[in-house]
C-alpha cells in the first residue's frame, strides 16, 4: 500500500509550488523543442519574475579527504535550499534521476526537483535526500 503524503510533511512546499510554476509558465510561452539552454535561460527569467533567489550553475566541490577531487555544476541553487536540474527529454532516465541524487548527497541538501520540458508538457520529479 502506498504511503499518503500530506503536504505538512512536504519539503518546502510553497517554494516548490513556485519553482514548478516557473517550469509551466517556461513551456506555456516557448512550447517544446528548444534546446536545453533556451530553457534554462527562460527558467532564469521566470525566477526573476517571481522574485525567487537563485544562482545558475552552481558550483558544488567534491572532495575526498578534505582534498578537492572534482567540480559538479547544477542547473540552479534556489533560496539555497532546492537544487533544479532541466532537461528536455520524453523521460527522465536512470541516469539523470542518478546524477541529481549525487547532487543531494554530495551537498548535503535535503531538496531537488528534476524538470523535464517533453512533448506532452512540463514533467517534474521531487527527488528526497535520505541522509
Amino acid at each position: 500500500m502506498p504511503a499518503i503524503v500530506k503536504k505538512k510533511d512536504l519539503l518546502y512546499p510553497e517554494l516548490s509550488y513556485q519553482i514548478v510554476g516557473c517550469a509551466y509558465d517556461v513551456f506555456n510561452e516557448l512550447g517544446f523543442g528548444h534546446p536545453e539552454k533556451f530553457y534554462q535561460r527562460a527558467f532564469a527569467e521566470a525566477l526573476k519574475i517571481r522574485k525567487l533567489s537563485f544562482t545558475e550553475q552552481h558550483y558544488s566541490p567534491v572532495k575526498f579527504k578534505e582534498k578537492l577531487v572534482g567540480k559538479m555544476f547544477f542547473d540552479f541553487l534556489v533560496d539555497e535550499k532546492v537544487i533544479i536540474e532541466l532537461k528536455k527529454n520524453a523521460n527522465f532516465s536512470k541516469q539523470n534521476i542518478d546524477q541529481v541524487n549525487q547532487y543531494l548527497k554530495t551537498t548535503g541538501l535535503q531538496l531537488a526537483i528534476l524538470i523535464n520540458f517533453s512533448s506532452t508538457g512540463v514533467i517534474y520529479k521531487r527527488m528526497v535526500n535520505i541522509m
